[in-house]
């Protein structure tokens, strides 16, 4: 089978650390390991992993949720599936921290060099997508109570949000340090006038939906809102100094962000109908509250997103992530309301092929190869490890169309025929392996 030589490519030599000059020339490292000194302590990378869990579309799913659950219902479909993300997303975690890879480099691992590019491809051009979306979704609301221009609003914040993903991590920083407790005091306020509306606690807990929807399709909602987001979660664990922290932290950003997304959204369903909680806000007069509010959830969203989107480009061009985000916050600016208006079921199916990658890396890591990678420098690639892609192949088709919940189906389908699909060429080509030494992750 034909190899591929990472190292050459990159231009980095075995056991070299990056110098000065390399780092100022990329801080983000998108083709090569964080160091650790340069990676964050626990409170930044809760503030950032909050930021990350802080989405918009979980609180719509949170309405739809509302709507068809009782208050208790709903509360241990939340926590069951905020477990299953958890499970997810702090496996990915954990080999972020430890590798100090990107979800795209950790892709070459379990793709091949080549092959990494379709799992790059597919989550960046998901992440731009919905950046473009996420644009029109907060430029739509805003024009109709306040009348000022779309255009204007869909360009100033496409270049606001784009600015700050252009900076990085730091710029994610403290775009969630300011974000994260705005979000949370404005739509708990707007939640508690909700209560109240409805007549206290006991009211919203006695609350029976009109039209109920299954344990299963509430779980379905519950995980299918994250799990293909979620798939990008090395993308910023990867800065954690330690694994503990990482995966802590994306464990309580999920049980605690994603959770609050969610309530936000289910109380404001049951009080008003509405299933956003900017529409709620709206309801309730607090226009500048709600724009704030709509305004910084979907800043943290899409800045994730774009953040995300130059790394996987950056992998398969090699050109440097601040370039690609300017190009592709471009793109989804310049997109934005033809996005908004045609794609977002194309976007959705195209989500549902996400897990399975994030599955395939983890049962490569965990399973596979036991918990050790060869570092990145020293690595001999594949070019593309077809037992990867036929996996991908065949949990993209599980999560469509076998019963149950199509996320965990894609996870467990891909997780399934790649370690057997492995197995069996192993068995019969019995490729070459690149060692697995002592120096390594």
């Amino acid at each position: 089978m034909q190899i591929f030589l990472c190292k050459n490519l990159l231009g980095v030599g075995t056991n070299k650390q990056p110098n000065k000059e390399e780092e100022k020339m990329d801080k983000e490292f998108s083709l090569q390991a964080v160091p650790q000194s340069n990676r964050n302590g626990f409170f930044r990378m809760f503030v950032v992993m909050l930021g990350f869990t802080f989405f918009s579309a979980s609180m719509l799913s949170g309405g739809e949720l509302g709507l068809g659950l009782t208050m208790k219902e709903f509360i241990w479909m939340v926590l069951l599936g905020n477990l299953i993300l958890g499970v997810y997303t702090g496996g990915l975690a954990y080999i972020a921290a430890k590798t100090g890879l990107s979800t795209h480099l950790l892709a070459r691992y379990a793709f091949g060099e080549k092959g990494s590019y379709l799992a790059s491809f597919l989550l960046s051009a998901t992440q731009v997508g919905w950046f473009g979306v996420g644009i029109a979704m907060f430029a739509v609301p805003v024009n109709r109570v306040t009348g000022i221009d779309m255009f204007t609003l869909i360009v100033l914040s496409g270049i606001a949000m784009t600015i700050s993903a252009f900076f990085g991590m730091k710029a994610l920083a403290i775009l969630s340090f300011v974000a994260v407790p705005a979000i949370a005091v404005l739509g708990s306020t707007s939640v508690g006038l909700a209560i109240n509306n409805l007549g206290g606690l006991s009211e919203l807990f006695a609350y029976q939906p009109e039209q109920s929807i299954s344990l299963a399709a509430a779980l379905t909602i519950c995980v299918g809102s994250f799990a293909s987001g979620g798939t990008l979660t090395p993308d910023f664990a990867r800065f954690a100094k330690t694994k503990k922290s990482a995966v802590i932290t994306t464990l309580i950003a999920f049980f605690i962000g994603n959770s609050l997304m969610f309530l936000f959204g289910a109380v404001g369903s049951i009080a008003t109908g509405a299933g956003d909680i900017s529409d709620v806000m709206f309801s309730q007069g607090l226009i500048i509250p709600a724009i704030i509010v709509l305004g910084l959830n979907i800043w943290t969203t899409n800045d994730n997103a774009l953040y995300a989107s130059g790394l996987g480009f950056s992998n398969i061009t090699k050109i440097k992530k601040s370039k690609l985000v300017a190009l592709n916050g471009l793109v989804g600016t310049l997109l934005a309301m033809w996005l908004y208006t045609n794609f977002i079921g194309w976007l959705t199916l195209l989500g549902g092929a996400l897990p399975p990658i994030g599955a395939i890396i983890l049962a490569d890591y965990f399973i596979l190869r036991k918990g050790h990678y060869p570092k990145l420098e020293e690595m001999d690639f594949e070019v593309v490890r077809w037992p990867a892609i036929m996996a991908w192949l065949g949990g993209f088709a599980s999560a469509q169309w076998l019963p149950g919940i199509p996320p965990l189906n894609g996870i467990i389908g891909a997780m399934i025929l790649f370690i057997g699909l492995s197995k069996l060429a192993e068995h019969v080509w019995a490729p070459k392996r690149a060692p697995l030494g002592e120096e390594g992750y």
